[in-house]
């Protein structure tokens, strides 16, 4: 590893990972660190494929976690009892023994592809976003393997989340508009919580910790927060936060920023309504490439025609529109929250970041 200080804060920066393979951490919505802040998870494609890892930010000893088929970049997320982390690869959801590397898996599904997954914070709950032929949707069940069932959805399906208080309520993003929707975790109740159009170009909507509140992006011109019974919107602060991720007090909101590139910011969402005072942590330096990111609206068929490709779900890391996904930062918060971490091709190859948050 190696530590410099950030040019513009002077903040102490990591450069965890090397070589000519890419290597990123979890996504956004979860945690890459271990409790305790001294290791960490990320995705390496430097088996050609890619696989998860571990390192400890002491030695910088690094482990392979996983093997075989690829499992998706983007869906590692560390089960709250801390001794295992669920993945997916294909058509199923699996669990890495983090002692003895052993995979259980979870729940199957011939012929279906799985993307991001999430983990209520009691433990006990999963839900993922699926596409098997031209159905959609979420499935969900125990993370002991009981009781799965899929919730069937008429578009794209991302960013499946539980809510912190409520875990019977998941909340999920219907690709494009409109976006913001939740459904019981018995599959009733399905609502949208937001009636938008493509011009509206919301994205990155998560928990605003432990409130209960929603928090999400108007690209490229606000940060907003919703209240989950009233579905009232106030802005936070009118600023181009990117990706998002609230502390788990719901006070400070870290995010990444584009067009243009202000490094990374931590915002306080306890201020009066658009006010969000806002500090930077560090430049990211990431390429943060995708044509869509310099318009406010989302992607139509003459954007994709454009790129020469058809719409790549889950976001794909090859796409041209709204990515290579490895080339944004993805900011999120260690357990502490004394340290952040966060992805940067800044050398040419993306690598693996942490900053000291002070």
């Amino acid at each position: 590893m190696t530590e410099f200080r950030d040019p513009a804060t002077g903040a102490r920066v990591w450069q965890v990972t090397g070589g000519p393979a890419i290597n990123h951490p979890s996504y956004f919505l979860q945690s890459s660190f271990f409790p305790g802040g001294r290791e960490m998870f990320f995705t390496s494609y430097r088996t050609g494929e890619p696989q998860l890892f571990s390192i400890s930010l002491q030695s910088g000893e690094t482990r392979q976690l996983t093997g075989g088929t690829p499992i998706h970049p983007f869906s590692p997320s560390l089960h709250p009892g801390g001794d295992s982390i669920v993945v997916t690869r294909g058509g199923g959801l699996y669990a890495v023994d983090l002692k003895t590397l052993a995979e259980r898996t979870i729940f199957e599904s011939a012929g279906a592809e799985f993307g991001e997954c999430s983990i209520s914070r009691d433990g006990e709950w999963l839900v993922a976003a699926y596409k098997s032929g031209a159905a959609c949707g979420l499935v969900s069940g125990r993370f002991d393997g009981g009781g799965w069932h899929a919730i069937p959805f008429p578009r794209t399906v991302i960013h499946p989340q539980f809510h912190p208080l409520e875990p019977e309520w998941i909340e999920f993003a219907g690709d494009p508009a409109p976006r913001m929707h939740r459904v019981r975790r018995d599959g009733s109740g399905l609502e949208c919580l937001y009636h938008h159009g493509n011009d509206e170009f919301i994205v990155h909507e998560t928990f605003l910790g432990g409130t209960g509140d929603l928090v999400f992006t108007v690209w490229p011109r606000a940060l907003c927060r919703m209240d989950w019974n009233t579905r009232h919107i106030a802005t936070i602060a009118e600023y181009n936060a990117w990706h998002i991720a609230p502390d788990r007090a719901g006070r400070r909101v870290l995010c990444d920023t584009n067009h243009p590139d202000e490094g990374l910011q931590i915002i306080d969402a306890g201020a009066p309504a658009g006010a969000g005072a806002r500090r930077q942590l560090c430049l990211s330096e990431a390429s943060s490439q995708g044509t869509q990111w310099k318009k406010s609206r989302y992607a139509l068929a003459e954007d994709f025609a454009a790129a020469r490709h058809s719409l790549s779900w889950m976001e794909n890391a090859a796409d041209t529109v709204y990515g290579p996904q490895w080339t944004h930062p993805h900011p999120s918060w260690s357990f502490e929250e004394d340290k952040v971490a966060f992805a940067s091709d800044r050398t040419g190859v993306t690598q693996v970041y942490v900053v000291e948050v002070c």
